[in-house]
């Protein structure tokens, strides 16, 4: 795989949005990106789960931009108004470097945060940090709106895929996230990607090598979706791993929609791991209900996360 992906970008239908727009020439579509690669953020990275975090931490790399607009994002700074200075411009070359000092600084994977909307510029920069002495496992974080055309393109490039479930029903999809087919869309990437990578295998540290790790958000009042959600992955594989989040704190422009305008309670939490160990889930990550707080970050910081 030598050829640059990033050419795509003249046409560019690197997600399901399918835009369609030249972002070589500078147009953008729905994430609001044009060809340069811009990041908001990149450094060791503590708040992830233990098999990707460690000790040492991942190198993530935040992307601008999104193209998802979830009213309650909590990296709503760097996907929504990330043009507002907390952004900056990388080429091919700079990017691979970037990745190269995670990698020196000691990471434990490379973590690329929000890549549905750059999968063509972060694979370019893949390569030519693989050429360059990158042998960190790859790990590809998304919010699960991926377009599966693209991830096989990819294929062999990424170790590890943390993805999120969000949504099965494309109701709550269309009302929170601006996104019509998300309960369309989300299955297929999920069978991609096991596919590609199959289920987290962890090194004799702990740490993971390969595999899928799943995320779901549990959203305060929205119960049965967070069941449906659970219910597809036991259905694809019980031996799957899956993060069970209680971290949603009302974010953003949430207080604009009454039902999630609220921290999710502890009644709630639990009732959705005890359906997901009915289901037969056993590898699954959970919360502390203290994470809604822990784990907001604010990209105005040099710092955004605290360890």
């Amino acid at each position: 795989m030598n050829q640059s992906l990033t050419d795509q970008l003249e046409k560019c239908e690197g997600c399901p949005r399918s835009c369609g727009v030249n972002r070589l020439e500078g147009e953008t579509g729905f994430c609001g990106t044009g060809p340069g690669i811009q990041i908001s953020h990149a450094g060791l990275h503590f708040g992830e789960e233990p098999p990707v975090s460690g000790r040492r931490g991942a190198g993530a790399i935040f992307f601008s931009g999104c193209n998802l607009r979830c009213v309650f994002c909590q990296n709503y700074q760097i996907s929504q108004e990330f043009q507002q200075g907390r952004t900056r411009t990388l080429t091919t070359e700079e990017l691979a470097s970037v990745i190269l000092r995670l990698q020196d600084e000691g990471a434990h994977n490379i973590n690329f945060v929000s890549p549905s909307h750059m999968i063509f510029q972060m694979a370019d920069a893949i390569q030519l940090a693989k050429r360059n002495g990158l042998v960190l496992p790859v790990l590809y974080n998304s919010n699960g709106y991926d377009s599966v055309d693209a991830l096989r393109q990819v294929r062999g490039l990424v170790d590890i895929y943390v993805p999120d479930i969000k949504y099965l029903g494309n109701g709550p999809g269309k009302k929170f996230s601006d996104v019509d087919d998300y309960g369309d869309i989300v299955p297929g990437v999920l069978r991609e990607m096991l596919n590609q990578v199959g289920h987290l295998a962890m090194g004799p540290d702990g740490i993971a090598q390969r595999g899928l790790l799943v995320r779901h958000l549990v959203l305060p009042g929205h119960l049965e979706n967070s069941r449906q959600c659970l219910a597809f992955l036991a259905d694809l594989s019980l031996d799957i791993h899956v993060s069970i989040m209680s971290q949603y704190s009302p974010q953003y422009k949430a207080c604009n929609f009454p039902e999630i305008n609220r921290p999710l309670t502890e009644d709630e939490y639990d009732e959705i791991t005890d359906y997901a160990l009915e289901l037969g889930l056993e590898n699954a990550f959970i919360q502390k209900l203290e994470s809604q707080a822990h784990y907001l970050p604010d990209f105005d910081q040099e710092r955004p996360f605290t360890r």
